[in-house]
């Protein structure tokens, strides 16, 4: 992807070729920067300019100023035609209806609804057509187990693409790639095998795109509060999807056999793909591919050791956090409560994720947002607690509901990664990043079970409020002596080097 001065970074529809200004900038007038907070974690004094003229180059990354989670996110200049004094008191955050505001951002927004709806769909199709087809219920739920698991190959040995090839074309490719996958499995004599490795192979490319398409946010967007709620409103579109997407999927079933359902979801992948390609700006690859493919370009990512703290905060809350959901009915029959009381312990966990993330990007000022990060990561397993003594349905469901509360750390979280990575390294970390939680998904759900196996339902919730928390408290503790250790080569060595942002404050 190219850098913010490069031409062809103006967008469709902006006027004046707006581009990345940074989370915190609306089309009718400039904002100020956030004031400047206390030393602290992966932010880095960004002043990014606001309409960028062609030609015209924005103010790059400090190699001086951060932000932490009890400060702000990094000063940023707006979209409008002017910007305020850098050191500005910072007003309220723009909120969600200034990310809308940017043209390209609603094409990306509505093709992921339309993909989104194609993977949950196809997901729940391809399962009642695998059951039908073989009558055993192994093979239907390995499908989903299927939509996890070939994460960690997609995200470890093609991360490289998403910096080395033009960040469109990925896009589309990958939409391209699951249309087809998705056309072959409507073919009535496609064997079962070869609709379990078509799932294996949409899976593969999910984090590639995934990674892909959030890089290009931040070039859409800025790496500031547009950023962070451009983010936030792709995951409550994702938690929603939990809510909705299986109740259209199931009615669709009611009307459409499993592989007519699957001929509409190939359909919206084909929508996105056709909303990529023409609604959004043509940008050249960020990264010539000098850091290298594979593994080695993964090591080069990880080699960084406030990013591997900060890739670990967005992977160990995922590892306890599914664990209820994949044990909801097991735990329903183990207190003897009808399915309507399941589906109402499979909701509480997404409308509290939605809930917060809400409420956060709504009312929250950037500083606030990065201030609550550790707060809320290292405690959103506590509430699990009050599965100890066996509890009903509401008490459950009230905890479930505010562990996925918790969850509006990511929005923090998101503003500290996007400034901790390299700009030529960040679709490939991205990618990596999500994979990872994915993966760790897969792996919780699965020790879930067997945890299960030996123990009653409830004291595996609540051990893992009580394991995870132990295992947050010390991802918490690695992220400020990566930070601690930042500032200290920084103080020593008089500049920080690019991507590279202090965290002491955590």
């Amino acid at each position: 992807m190219p850098k913010h001065d490069d031409p062809t970074t103006e967008l469709p529809g902006t006027g004046t070729g707006t581009t990345a200004a940074e989370l915190r900038g609306t089309e009718t007038g400039p904002t100020a920067a956030v004031a400047a907070p206390p030393p602290g974690p992966a932010q880095t004094g960004q002043a990014h300019a606001g309409p960028v003229q062609t030609g015209q180059a924005p103010a790059g990354r400090s190699s001086t100023g951060s932000a932490g989670p009890t400060g702000s996110a990094a000063p940023s200049a707006p979209t409008g035609p002017a910007s305020a004094p850098t050191g500005s008191a910072a007003p309220a955050a723009p909120g969600y209806r200034a990310v809308f505001r940017v043209r390209e951002f609603r094409v990306v927004f509505v093709a992921h609804l339309f993909s989104l709806l194609g993977v949950v769909v196809s997901e729940l199709a391809l399962t009642v057509l695998v059951y039908d087809l073989t009558r055993s219920p192994l093979l239907s739920s390995l499908t989903f187990a299927l939509g996890f698991l070939p994460y960690l190959v997609g995200g470890t040995l093609l991360a490289g693409l998403t910096d080395r090839l033009p960040p469109r074309r990925i896009l589309v490719v990958c939409d391209l790639v699951c249309a087809g996958c998705v056309a072959l499995m409507v073919v009535p004599a496609t064997p079962v095998a070869l609709l379990l490795a078509l799932r294996c192979a949409i899976a593969v490319v999910s984090p590639v795109f995934n990674g892909t398409r959030m890089a290009t946010l931040a070039d859409i967007l800025g790496e500031g509060d547009l950023f962070v709620l451009g983010r936030s409103l792709l995951r409550i579109v994702s938690q929603s999807a939990l809510l909705t997407g299986f109740a259209v999927g199931g009615v669709l079933l009611t009307v459409v056999p499993p592989r007519g359902a699957l001929a509409v979801t190939a359909g919206t992948f084909l929508v996105s793909a056709l909303l990529l390609r023409l609604g959004t700006v043509r940008r050249p690859a960020r990264g010539s591919g000098a850091a290298g493919s594979g593994l080695s370009g993964t090591w080069a990512v990880l080699r960084n050791r406030r990013v591997r703290a900060l890739m670990l905060m967005f992977w160990v809350p995922p590892l306890f956090a599914v664990v209820p959901e994949a044990l909801a009915a097991p735990y329903a029959d183990e207190i003897g409560v009808s399915t309507a009381a399941l589906g109402l312990l499979m909701c509480a966990l997404p409308v509290g994720t939605i809930t917060g993330e809400l409420l956060a990007g709504s009312f929250l000022s950037a500083a606030a947002r990065s201030r609550i990060v550790l707060p809320l990561a290292v405690t959103g397993v506590l509430p699990y607690l009050l599965y100890a003594p066996e509890p009903g349905v509401p008490l459950a469901a009230a905890a479930l509901f505010l562990a996925g509360a918790t969850g509006a750390y990511t929005l923090g979280l998101d503003a500290w990664f996007v400034a901790a990575v390299p700009e030529e390294q960040r679709g490939r970390a991205m990618t990596l990043m999500t994979a990872g939680m994915m993966t760790v998904q897969g792996i919780g759900m699965a020790g879930a079970g067997i945890a299960a196996e030996f123990a009653p339902v409830h004291v595996v919730v609540a051990g893992t409020g009580v394991l995870g928390t132990v295992c947050l408290l010390a991802a918490a503790a690695e992220l400020r002596a990566a930070g601690a250790a930042g500032e200290t080569r920084a103080g020593r060595g008089g500049r920080r080097p690019k991507g590279e942002t202090g965290l002491t404050g955590i």
